[in-house]
């Protein structure tokens, strides 16, 4: 192949890749019903949505976004759970990778789990448990209508605010 067709490859290629699409965006899997043992790179829970995960692997990050419902058992996280507005968020017996942020929604259980980074509730609206997990991190509870309840958690930072005794 002489130089001017091997340039004129290059430049079709580089042509065909789609402008400005970023890889998590065309790698985010939406959850509506229910996930098994697979694997995924990133994981959203839309608006509305209620979402089951059972030993599934993600090997990004999960979003439950306005109104959704998450409930999780056995599943592995390489970076954050993040729940913002949501209904409820339940992760059980879980490995997270990063942290699990529930933010200015309503419930959530947090519970048996291993997580790298915090556990961080701020700004919820209905009951909040964390109980028996294991926070390499800190334990985050911060203006919350109701006090989150559980304890026995292990946390390798500080616990902080209204879960300092959980």
């Amino acid at each position: 192949m002489n130089v001017r067709a091997a340039l004129l490859a290059a430049v079709c290629v580089a042509a065909a890749a789609p402008l400005g699409a970023s890889a998590s965006a065309v790698e985010e899997r939406t959850c509506r019903g229910s996930l098994g043992a697979i694997t995924v790179v990133n994981l959203r829970v839309p608006q509305g949505a209620k979402c089951t995960l059972r030993g599934t692997i993600v090997k990004g990050k999960i979003r439950v976004l306005r109104n959704g419902t998450l409930k999780a058992t056995n599943l592995r996280v390489v970076g954050d759970v993040q729940a913002e507005n949501h209904r409820l968020v339940s992760v059980r017996s879980s490995q997270v990778g990063g942290s699990i942020q529930i933010v200015q929604g309503g419930g959530a259980t947090v519970a048996g789990n291993t997580v790298k980074g915090d556990i961080q509730f701020f700004e919820n609206r209905r009951a909040l448990v964390v109980r028996g997990n294991r926070v390499d991190g800190n334990l985050q509870c911060k203006e919350n209508r109701l006090r989150p309840t559980g304890g026995n958690n292990r946390v390798g930072g500080t616990k902080e605010d209204q879960c300092r005794r959980l």
